[in-house]
């Protein structure tokens, strides 16, 4: 049985992108589609019936943001196989139960009521710092939506700890027909002590080709499995978040991963994801590993 995509719309413009990126995904992919709605009208209302409907205010809106999501995607593409549905809970954990039997989550970038901006909402945040399955937060300019840029970018932190990432990432790049672009940064300290420039120079060569080397090792198997797929190394100088973040303006997609540690109960997202989810300039995929 295929895991589906599942979406988490709440009827916001920013939930509506996100079905629409959702289901060019899932046609990628061959996927399934699942909408779902959290909605708590039935905890904070009064199940008096609507004059107008005979049924309660809030959930008639609930089904009606579902229904709408549905039809919305299946206009879009027919041939993706889309459902939904109204869970009777709160957004987060509406979606970090669906995350444990979903190929991805998506979500938008903002939810109904809050203020628009660059910044990510609650929800979106607390699922991609926690969720069991990789999480895409839909984000970007429309160039950067409809697949303009032609390739996905990867973030490779250290080696050995980001091989799902990796893997989700090669695979995307795969099922969208476009290059794979890999990045490792690294820093060369300034407060570092040298007594001669040409010293200071050996330093950072040293330091571009570690990062050089650990993108060879973290690409070596997964290239291996995925021949068709072009992929470009990239070390680049400077703090990881913001080598990603100059790098999403050219992206379709940027994958980064996130450590999980098992009976860790708090949020569990490194300070690249964080900066990403907040200001990337293209979807963001966060796939947690593992330790």
């Amino acid at each position: 049985m295929e895991l589906p995509l599942v979406v988490g719309v709440d009827g916001s413009e920013s939930s509506l992108r996100a079905v629409d990126w959702a289901v060019d995904e899932a046609a990628r992919h061959g996927l399934p589609l699942h909408l779902v709605h959290a909605s708590l009208w039935e905890r904070y209302e009064r199940a008096q019936p609507s004059f107008a409907t005979g049924r309660p205010a809030g959930e008639v809106m609930a089904q009606h943001i579902i229904a709408s999501g549905v039809e919305r995607a299946r206009l879009r593409n027919p041939e993706v196989k889309a459902s939904g549905e109204v869970l009777p809970d709160d957004p987060v954990s509406v979606l970090l139960r669906a995350g444990t039997e979903a190929f991805a989550l998506v979500s938008g970038s903002r939810g109904r009521g809050e203020i628009a901006g660059l910044l990510l909402g609650s929800v979106g945040l607390a699922v991609a710092a926690r969720a069991a399955c990789p999480v895409i937060v839909v984000r970007g300019t429309e160039h950067n939506l409809r697949g303009a840029a032609g390739r996905v970018v990867l973030g490779v932190g250290d080696p050995g700890r980001g091989a799902d990432a990796v893997r989700f990432a090669v695979r995307e790049a795969e099922a969208r027909g476009c290059a794979l672009t890999a990045v490792r940064a690294w820093r060369n300290p300034a407060q570092e002590p040298v007594d001669h420039m040409l010293i200071a120079d050996d330093a950072a060569r040293l330091r571009e080709e570690r990062a050089s080397a650990g993108l060879d090792d973290a690409l070596r198997e997964v290239v291996r499995e995925h021949p068709r797929v072009e992929v470009h190394r990239q070390p680049a100088e400077g703090p990881a978040h913001r080598v990603l973040l100059e790098a999403s303006a050219r992206a379709d997609l940027i994958v980064v991963g996130a450590l999980r540690r098992g009976g860790h109960v708090g949020l569990q997202l490194g300070r690249t994801a964080h900066v990403l989810l907040h200001h990337s300039r293209c979807p963001v995929a966060v796939v947690p590993q593992p330790v």
